[in-house]
C-alpha cells in the first residue's frame, strides 16, 4: 500500500484541458432564462432587515474610518507646528513634496503650437428646432 502511495506522488498530476472551462454556445443562449420560485413574506422580510443590518453596519464602518483619517490628520497638522517652533528648516524639509513616492512620467510635448494656415472644419450642425406658426 506504502509503495502504491508513493508512486501516486512521484507521478505528475494529470492537467484538466482548457476545453473542459470553455462553456458550449448552446447553454449561453440569451433566451434561457432560469424561472426563480416566489420567495415567501418571511423570507422578503428577511432579506430587507439583512439589507437594513449590512447597510447600517457599512454606514458605521465608514464612519469609523472617517473619524481615524481625521484624527490622524490633526495629529500630523499638530506635530508639523510642534516642528516649526523647533527648527524652520526640519519643519520646510518635512513640509517637502517627495517626488520618488509616485513617480509620474508622461509622453509628448506639452505644448504645440498651432499650425500656420490650418483652417479648423466648422463641423455639421443639423437644425431640429421645430417651428410653430399661427
Amino acid at each position: 500500500m506504502k509503495k502504491k502511495l508513493k508512486k501516486l506522488e512521484k507521478a505528475a498530476p494529470e492537467l484538466i484541458p482548457i476545453e473542459d472551462f470553455i462553456t458550449p454556445l448552446k447553454y449561453s443562449e440569451s433566451n434561457r432564462v432560469r424561472s426563480l420560485p416566489p420567495l415567501s413574506p418571511e423570507e422578503s422580510e428577511r432579506r430587507v432587515l439583512l439589507m437594513k443590518k449590512w447597510c447600517l453596519f457599512k454606514q458605521k464602518q465608514d464612519e469609523a474610518e472617517k473619524k481615524a483619517i481625521k484624527a490622524l490628520v490633526e495629529s500630523q497638522q499638530e506635530a508639523l507646528k510642534e516642528l516649526r517652533l523647533e527648527s524652520e528648516e526640519l519643519y520646510q524639509a518635512a513640509i517637502r513634496r517627495d517626488e520618488g513616492l509616485f513617480p509620474f512620467e508622461r509622453d509628448g510635448p506639452s505644448y504645440t503650437p498651432p499650425l500656420p494656415g490650418y483652417d479648423p472644419p466648422e463641423g455639421k450642425c443639423v437644425d431640429i428646432t421645430k417651428v410653430y406658426t399661427q
